[in-house]
């Protein structure tokens, strides 16, 4: 089996995590968070995120109706602060659906190879 060059397997990684990052996102905000425990909690569970990454989504999503938002003050500080939205938790649970029965493709598909 031949390696693959770094740089490619860092560009093949980067856009397999990307369509991750946004089911972890909506998984990790069924609880309200703000963007730095929400950073926390991905990095926590192996996945983490840069802020110039993170925030970007987030208005995304936002933008797109999955998620809510709003400001309040905490510990003296305006923080915003996230949630899944009615459609985000819909949206989850079909995004989930289909991670899995390509997870489980992909482990088919990937045994015979070993």
């Amino acid at each position: 089996m031949v390696p693959i060059e770094d740089d490619l397997f860092e560009k093949l990684r980067v856009e397999l995590r990307r369509g991750s990052l946004v089911i972890a996102v909506l998984g990790a905000l069924r609880e309200e968070r703000y963007g730095y425990t929400l950073r926390q909690s991905l990095e926590q569970a192996g996945l983490p995120i840069e802020e110039s990454a993170l925030y970007p989504l987030l208005r995304r999503l936002e933008s797109q109706g999955l998620l809510t938002s709003e400001w309040r003050e905490e510990a003296k500080r305006n923080k915003r602060f996230y949630r899944l939205s009615p459609e985000g938790v819909e949206t989850l649970a079909q995004l989930l659906a289909e991670w899995n029965a390509i997870s489980e493709s992909i482990l088919r598909l990937t045994e015979r190879e070993m």
